[in-house]
């Protein structure tokens, strides 16, 4: 007896664990572990994945398996594994592990049938049934037959079925090759009549080439008709058939071979333990920390090319919005057919194309944003994260892993090393280089040894007071039309990170704070209030500022389309390009954008987040940050992190070659130590300061956090709930262990849902899991019968 223990594809917590199933005589060669199933569950049909296959059960009466959908297993042993250790790290179901590992086109979709059975049916329905035996649901449904097909249903006369629809269709193109022999084609084309010119002329090409080809392909080359080839067919001298190929979003682009470079000594250093940790196949945790434009990538490239020549395999991430063609092309220039790429902006049929391709050990190589980490490879060597302090690295729903954790567990399993990269590293990574947990390799100076940019801090407030009213400083005008006339390019960067805003003083640069959290209070503007999202205080905006009494205080946010208008009005004759996510939704206009600047078609490419990182244009002199405080005052304890960040990561794009590079950042707060440390990029400097206010206010690195939401569309039901949530983890922790809530969200209310939270500051809590699972599968009959919602993350990036 041969039984298959399988996951099933309904993420509940009574379903959270495997079932089995027996394996039909005929199936017994076919089906393996890891593989995807359709299995009978209660009166449905759903997918599920087998996790293993044993001699026996300790049931008696065992479900066949339907059928399998796969012919080769989608997920291998260490996949398997690393999904048990997902489900525990993050809380989520096993089911839900799996399905992440996946790419979108192979997560099931269920179609829903009813089907006659043989009695008759009343007139009303067997018109609707049209002489068919199925009808589908949707259409019952929007005819309003519900309510008949039920009574039927309980009599038995029909039924409902779900039939597991897999999404993927795989690309097939008609392909045309010879029926005969060379001889024999040489035959028929001397016997053709002589108005039959096409046909031979066709016949004459595969004379010369024996193999099949593309039928498109044939037609746009011998200029004739697909009806000239038709003809060959029906003759039997040519034959058509489908052929299955890959879609290949980089078909049509030549990749330029580039050859490695010499390393600096300064990077022969840094690569050398990379290497060594290759060689001795042991698993290691570096930090490459380089500042901007020091050549990470050509370490990366090098230490990826010896992975290769061991006949090993490499990840590297990047973050999505770095994830250029400009990257690619790095990679694909080096190592040519061996890279695939998984990101976004591919669609699902081109992202299941180059998952097969790493499937089939047809490539070594795989650069990808966050879900790349799960690339089905057997014989890792290397991963590499770019750019690791990267918020993206996080995914925000179930499961809410990140990549760092899991590439690092990887890493173990397969004896290689990881090499996070960044120029501004988190502060967890930073403080576990430091402690010796991860190797540190430091790249201090950039290629080149071109000095970093010159970068000058405009005190908005200054501007303000001299009756400058625009969003631009009289300095970043004046340079802004030097470059134009120098035909040198400028990149302007407006802040748009966070949904709230805040109140300021525009004198003094006053921000309100909650005076218990060190945190700037959010503006409400239904009812006029400030609040803290940490705490729950309030209190009213003030009609002036309670520090120099000023009048001038206002709320603050500004979008790219209004920057772009201004610009038109101050600089007309500029040509700008605007990059954001109106402008760039459409498949490709990333790139085609990005093309556009490198050629010189606009003087100022103007953007969000996304052109913050990764661009290397040699005539960008001029970088101009429009407004560098929009992150200081989140309310978010890494707010100050993320802003020093963002700020070195920006300034790095001006003056990478030749030209020397300008940096204006324009704020309102010019003295906090974020700004003023970014104009040196003194990461140690910063370092230092945020690990002293992490340490007072007991926040990550010398905290772990976990932050626990419920929502529900009851305002009293989400209070009462995370109260007695909240009085049960604070009895099963320790006493070290800080307990903060409930409070409601920074976002109070999302779709008419009232959401509250509890935050958890701990240290050393074995039991934590074990507590927060109870609480789950406490709460989880109502979740399903009520809509209580009830999330956990631990380590969130994002409190909100």
């Amino acid at each position: 007896m041969n039984v298959a223990r399988v996951i099933v594809d309904i993420p509940a917590k009574q379903i959270d664990k495997p079932f089995d199933y027996l394996i039909p005589k005929e199936l017994e060669s076919v089906i393996t572990k890891g593989m995807r199933v359709v299995v009978p569950f209660g009166p449905r049909k759903i997918q599920g994945f087998v996790t293993d296959i044993q001699a026996e059960s300790s049931f008696k009466q065992l479900k066949e398996i339907i059928e399998p959908m796969d012919l080769n297993p989608v997920l291998n042993d260490e996949l398997l594994s690393l999904g048990d250790w997902l489900s525990d790290e993050t809380l989520c179901y096993k089911i839900s592990a799996y399905q992440v590992m996946l790419p979108a086109a192979l997560k099931a979709k269920y179609e829903k049938l009813i089907v006659r059975g043989t009695k008759q049916l009343p007139e009303e329905l067997d018109a609707l049934f049209s002489g068919k035996d199925t009808l589908q649901w949707d259409e019952a449904v929007k005819r309003g037959y519900l309510n008949v097909l039920q009574k039927e249903a309980a009599k038995g006369h029909v039924e409902v079925i779900y039939r597991v629809k897999a999404k993927v269709n795989k690309k097939k193109l008609k392909h045309v090759a010879p029926m005969l022999t060379k001889e024999e084609l040489v035959k028929v084309s001397n016997l053709l009549p002589p108005q039959a010119s096409k046909q031979k002329q066709v016949i004459d090409f595969f004379i010369q080439a024996t193999q099949s080809i593309e039928l498109r392909q044939l037609i746009e080359k011998l200029h004739v008709s697909s009806a000239t080839v038709k003809g060959l067919v029906e003759k039997g001298v040519l034959v058509e058939k489908n052929v299955e190929v890959y879609r290949d979003p980089y078909e049509n682009r030549e990749f330029e071979k580039t050859e490695a470079l010499s390393l600096t000594d300064q990077q022969k250093k840094a690569i050398a333990p990379i290497l060594t940790s290759i060689e001795e196949v042991k698993h290691e945790t570096f930090l490459l920390y380089g500042v901007t434009g020091s050549g990470k990538t050509e370490v990366y490239l090098q230490s990826i090319q010896r992975v290769i020549e061991k006949g090993k395999e490499a990840i590297v991430l990047v973050p999505e919005i770095s994830l250029t063609p400009q990257m690619v092309k790095r990679f694909k220039g080096r190592f040519g057919n061996e890279v695939a790429v998984l990101h976004s902006g591919l669609s699902a049929g081109e992202k299941y194309d180059e998952w097969r391709k790493i499937q089939r050990k047809e490539v070594k190589v795989v650069v990808g944003a966050r879900s790349a980490i799960f690339a089905p490879f057997e014989n890792l060597g290397i991963i590499i994260i770019d750019e690791e302090h990267e918020t993206s690295y996080k995914q925000e729903e179930n499961p809410r892993y990140h990549a760092r954790d899991v590439a690092i567990k990887r890493g173990k399993t397969h004896h290689c090393p990881v090499v996070l990269g960044s120029a501004t590293p988190s502060l967890e990574t930073f403080a576990r280089a430091q402690k010796g947990v991860y190797s540190l390799l430091p790249l201090s100076i950039r290629m080149n040894n071109q000095a970093l940019p010159k970068v000058d801090i405009v005190d908005m407030r200054e501007e303000l007071r001299d009756g400058n009213r625009s969003m631009f400083s009289k300095l970043l005008l004046e340079k802004i039309n030097d470059r134009l006339e120098k035909k040198e390019q400028i990149v302007l960067f407006l802040n748009k990170r966070g949904h709230s805003s805040f109140v300021m003083c525009r004198d003094c640069g006053y921000v309100m704070n909650c005076p218990n959290c060190d945190i700037s209070l959010t503006y409400h503007r239904f009812n006029q209030q400030m609040k803290c999202h940490y705490c729950g205080y309030e209190t009213l905006v003030p009609k002036q500022c309670p520090d120099c009494r000023s009048e001038h205080i206002r709320y603050f946010g500004t979008g790219t389309q209004k920057v772009e208008e201004e610009l038109g009005k101050v600089i007309p004759h500029a040509k700008v390009i605007r990059m954001d996510v109106d402008t760039t939704s459409k498949k490709g206009s990333h790139e085609r954008l990005l093309n556009d600047f490198q050629e010189g078609k606009a003087d100022i490419l103007l953007g969000t987040q996304m052109i913050a990182k990764g661009l290397d244009f040699p005539n960008i002199t001029l970088v101009g940050v429009l407004s560098a405080d929009t992150m200081l005052h989140l309310p978010d304890f890494r707010s100050s992190e993320k802003t020093f960040q963002l700020l070195t990561q920006v300034s790095g794009r001006a003056g990478r070659h030749e030209k020397e590079g300008e940096v204006v950042i324009q704020t309102y707060t010019p003295e906090h130590y974020s700004v003023d440390l970014a104009r040196e990029q003194d990461y140690n400097e910063f370092f230092q300061k945020e690990m002293l206010i992490r340490k007072t206010h007991k926040y990550p690195p010398y905290y772990y956090v976990c932050l626990i939401t419920i929502n529900h569309e009851d305002l009293l039901k989400v209070v009462s709930t995370t109260e007695k949530i909240t009085n049960y983890v604070k009895s099963r922790l320790s006493n070290e262990s800080i307990v903060l809530g409930p409070v409601s969200s920074p976002i109070p209310r999302i779709k008419n849902r009232y959401r509250y939270q509890c935050l958890i500051k701990y240290k050393r809590e074995p039991e934590l899991g074990k507590v927060l699972k109870t609480v789950l599968d406490h709460y989880q009959q109502e979740t399903a019968s009520n809509g209580l919602q009830i999330s956990v993350d631990v380590n969130p990036f994002i409190l909100m």
